[in-house]
C-alpha cells in the first residue's frame, strides 16, 4: 500500500507541469475567445456613425497673381 501511495505520488508530481500547461492554454483560448466577443460590440458603440453625405466643397483662395 505504501508502495502504490509512493508511486502514485511520483507519477503525479512528475505530471503537474504537463497538466499546468495544458489548463493555462485552454483558459488562454477561452479568455481569448471572450475577448474577441467583447472587443468589437465595445469598439462599434464607441465609434461615432460615418457620414452618408458630403457637404459642398470649399474654394480654393484666389492666387494674388
Amino acid at each position: 500500500m505504501s508502495g502504490t501511495m509512493v508511486v502514485g505520488s511520483l507519477v503525479l508530481y512528475t505530471r503537474i507541469p504537463s497538466l499546468t500547461k495544458l489548463y493555462m492554454s485552454e483558459l488562454k483560448l477561452e479568455l481569448t475567445q471572450l475577448v474577441m466577443e467583447i472587443v468589437p460590440a465595445k469598439i462599434e458603440k464607441a465609434l461615432p456613425q460615418l457620414p452618408t453625405s458630403t457637404g459642398p466643397a470649399v474654394e480654393l483662395p484666389k492666387s494674388p497673381f
